[in-house]
């Protein structure tokens, strides 16, 4: 008996997104690139060791501005996002790197905000030498 033919599934609709957020992480180690939609939805993310490369050459400014060229094409291919406003986290030597890289590849960023965790009160001091 003659297996039964399946019909074609119909191919899920592109979303279409032309605004969002582009997350930049900057640790000494690595730099991580998250770009969501409006609503905090992740579109697309590329990080130092998903470019190729591993241990002290992920922290390099110049992996992060690959990991961020890489991020803003997948956004641009799959959802067609053409506006972004950029949020940086961190203290790591790609930062700057990484914007550039955002504002080179072709989509137009509208606002850039330091979102640097800050520590209120510090560590708690050692305790008093005793003499």
């Amino acid at each position: 008996m003659a297996k039964p033919t399946k019909g074609k599934t119909p191919r899920r609709a592109r979303r279409n997104i032309s605004a969002g957020r582009a997350y930049v992480h900057a640790s000494y180690n690595n730099t991580i690139v998250t770009i969501t939609d409006l609503d905090g939805n992740s579109v697309a993310w590329s990080s130092g060791g998903t470019i190729g490369y591993k241990g002290s050459k992920k922290g390099t400014p110049y992996a992060a501005q690959l990991a961020a060229a890489d991020a803003v094409k997948k956004a641009q291919q799959t959802f067609g996002m053409n506006i972004v406003d950029v949020i940086v986290r961190g203290t790591g030597s790609g930062r700057e790197q990484a914007i550039r890289a955002i504002q080179a590849s072709g989509i137009e960023v509208k606002s850039i905000m330091d979102d640097s965790p800050v520590p209120h009160n510090g560590c708690r001091p050692k305790k008093k030498h005793r003499a």
